[in-house]
């Protein structure tokens, strides 16, 4: 770096710069648990005058620093982590701490456009092929339920949650008690999918829609969803749709489990009965004025 800048620049000017030091101190402190503060303090109290001069050598053998070390010889040198080289090379160029700040600025802004790409995905796979869904559970599940009539609309969630089962391994409820401080938020289990969960659920709910219509169990059907849930996880592993749209949280997953049907009507049931009943009233009225389901209104 010193070669490529044109005049005489030498690192033990760099390192006369109390700034200099305070810098490298404050990356010794947050990287180095061996790093001799006491030294420093001396080191910085004598910093400033004209005859103060310190050498890579000195500062390493009095402080104990990593962040930078000098070696005699012919391949030896003056080396540093980058966080340091930046620092110097900011130093002896203001153009180049120029670019520094531009690039900064620069990936931020991908990082926040990224960001809002993500939300957007998430947005769109969280709704494509939700009604086919819903229709299938209206025309052949609500006639045949032995629910009372104020509260078939609970085959709604129960279908949901045997699709969370599938491919997250848990109901809503489960998921709400295993990570409690996200649903004070309101949050669910989907708001923490990736992208490629998202999409597997997306199918997952044509597939579903497409057994209902043929009367299968509801055993089977759960059976045939695992399967076909973890076939096309694995799948999707091996493509990379964006390369920076990644799952952003490791809110809690629980385990999938080979459920009977038994267990997956109780695990279903017992999701929604525990919801409030004037919800699912006024859910109800919704379902006879003809409007579409929501998984709001589950709240």
């Amino acid at each position: 770096m010193i070669k490529a800048k044109d005049g005489d620049f030498f690192i033990s000017d760099w390192l006369r710069n109390v700034n200099t030091l305070e810098y490298l101190s404050a990356w010794e402190t947050m990287n180095n648990p061996d790093f001799n503060y006491g030294e420093y303090a001396i080191i910085r109290q004598s910093s400033g005058t004209n005859t103060f001069k310190i050498s890579v050598k000195e500062w390493v053998l009095k402080t104990n620093s990593i962040g930078i070390t000098a070696q005699a010889g012919r391949y030896g040198g003056t080396y540093a982590h980058k966080d340091i080289a930046f620092n110097f090379g900011m130093w002896i160029s203001p153009m180049f701490q120029l670019y520094i700040v531009k690039e900064y600025q620069r990936l931020k802004t991908i990082e926040s456009d990224t960001l809002n790409l993500e939300w957007d995905i998430k947005r769109v796979l969280s709704k494509v092929n939700y009604h086919l869904h819903t229709d299938a559970i209206l025309k052949h599940i609500i006639p045949k339920s032995t629910l009372p009539e104020s509260k078939k609309g609970i085959e709604y969630a129960k279908e949901a949650d045997l699709l969370n089962l599938a491919l997250f391994g848990c109901t809503a409820k489960e998921w709400r008690e295993a990570n409690p401080a996200h649903a004070k938020n309101n949050l669910n289990v989907r708001d923490f999918a990736s992208i490629h969960e998202l999409n597997v659920m997306s199918n997952l709910q044509v597939f579903n829609s497409e057994m209902i219509k043929k009367d299968v169990s509801k055993t089977a059907r759960y059976k045939i969803l695992l399967k076909s849930a973890q076939e096309q996880l694995e799948q999707l592993k091996k493509i990379d749709i964006l390369k920076a749209v990644r799952k952003q949280n490791s809110a809690t997953y629980i385990e999938a489990r080979n459920k009977t049907g038994d267990e997956l009507e109780k695990l279903t049931s017992e999701s929604i009965l525990d919801k409030n009943k004037q919800a699912l009233s006024d859910f109800n009225k919704k379902l006879k004025q003809g409007l579409n389901y929501n998984p709001k209104d589950e709240k």
